[in-house]
């Protein structure tokens, strides 16, 4: 009975290993279904590709295959029958001209996916000299912003991963209600001179995970808005660009709290901010944000290296009433070393009325080479706790009086 047991075993493993296992469909924008050809735009191909790959029953995957293609635009909607992935391999380059998109705050976005997969190792090209020459958001409150470049809205359980996105018009990735998604190995370029170019901006979102990418931008590499919670970032490489941000925060009214915000084992080269949090004077509604930590942190000749700014007012455009009601509390900075650009190399400006709790210097080296006075540092409505910090790093210069809005 043991041995017809055995055997039967045997030949069950037999016919399992001979199965052939399911593969994604795969559906090619170039095949002849689609008829999609580089140096042309592609819009309508990747549009039928998706259509049908969406409505997969199992397991799909669309291909964009290597070549230069022109994208109008683009908008990948779910929810999907099952998990889907797009691979661009390619080029996309979307229109100089932001006039000519339907949508005006987006080249390409993704909405309501669960089991998304972006990859491939290919670039979104956004083509955005002509919108950074044209950009007046910095003077002008009631501007429209440009296109973003990759728009993620209502991702789950999803993965970004080996994309390159070029020259955006505006902000590269905005993530906005996504959960549970990764980003990773990206390469995000802009050159230092474009306005309002941030990497990857993230709001209302949770459990969103950045790791093992280079951004260079012309604004924050990173930049986490109001409602995030468990965001993680590691292994990131900044520059050229202002850093990585919380905030600005506290500029509209009904703001929700920010919550676990974890940066580590990050780089920043010749960025004008390090790690930041900002907030808003006189903001409208109050709000928190908690539980940020940044650690392990390599700089090198960044401007600002170690930055809360309460008085953030860029190009003046807010009231000058200080105090922001951005409570801020349960902050830590370990392990920070390398070069300032500028000998105030810790610099910790708190709201009036509302000081910063719990704020956490600990085994903090910089060093300022420079002629313009020596390494120093400022506090503001906080008493941090310090340790393994030098005198010159350790708030030995701290102000109670009102401050000036500081405007970048």
């Amino acid at each position: 009975m043991a041995m017809k047991l055995s055997f039967l075993a045997m030949l069950l493993c037999l016919l399992l290993a001979s199965t052939p296992k399911a593969h994604a469909s795969m559906f090619d924008v170039t095949s002849a279904t689609y008829g999609a050809k580089p140096g042309s735009d592609i819009s309508t191909a990747l549009a039928k590709a998706w259509s049908d790959a969406c409505a997969s029953p199992s397991a799909s995957k669309v291909v964009v295959p290597s070549g230069t293609y022109k994208l109008k635009e683009a908008t990948f909607k779910g929810p999907c029958k099952a998990p889907i992935e797009i691979q661009v391999q390619g080029t996309l380059q979307a229109p100089a001209d932001a006039s000519q998109l339907t949508r005006p705050d987006t080249w390409v976005g993704f909405q309501y996916i669960d089991m998304l997969t972006l990859s491939g190792g290919g670039t979104f090209d956004g083509q955005g000299t002509l919108s950074w020459n044209q950009n007046d958001c910095h003077k002008n409150k009631n501007c429209k912003p440009p296109p973003v470049n990759l728009r993620f809205e209502f991702l789950t359980n999803s993965k970004v991963q080996d994309i390159n996105s070029l020259n955006s018009k505006f902000f590269h990735m905005h993530v906005f209600r996504c959960n549970h998604t990764t980003f990773q190995q990206l390469t995000i370029t802009a050159p230092d001179e474009s306005r309002n170019t941030d990497g990857i901006h993230i709001g209302a979102s949770t459990a969103i995970n950045i790791t093992h990418s280079k951004i260079g931008t012309g604004d924050d590499c990173i930049s986490i808005g109001d409602d995030s919670h468990e965001i993680t970032v590691t292994d990131v490489t900044c520059g050229p660009g202002h850093g990585i941000s919380i905030g600005s925060l506290g500029k509209y009214k009904e703001e929700k709290d920010v919550t676990g915000i974890i940066v580590k084992n990050c780089t920043l080269i010749n960025t004008e901010n390090g790690v930041r949090i900002k907030t808003f004077p006189d903001s409208p509604s109050p709000s928190t944000a908690s539980g940020i930590h940044y650690e392990d942190i390599i700089m090198v000749n960044v401007s600002n290296p170690i930055l809360i700014d309460q008085l953030y007012c860029p190009y003046t455009q807010c009231e000058q009433k200080p105090p922001s009601k951005v409570k801020i509390s349960n902050v830590s900075f370990k392990n920070i070393k390398g070069s300032s650009f500028t000998p105030l190399a810790v610099k910790l400006v708190c709201t009036t009325g509302i000081p910063c709790e719990n704020v956490e210097l600990t085994d903090i080296d910089l060093t300022y080479g420079g002629n313009k006075g020596p390494l120093t540092s400022m506090c503001s409505n906080v008493k941090p706790t310090i340790t393994g910090v030098t005198k010159a790093l350790g708030c030995a210069t701290s102000s109670l009086a009102p401050l000036p809005l500081s405007k970048k």
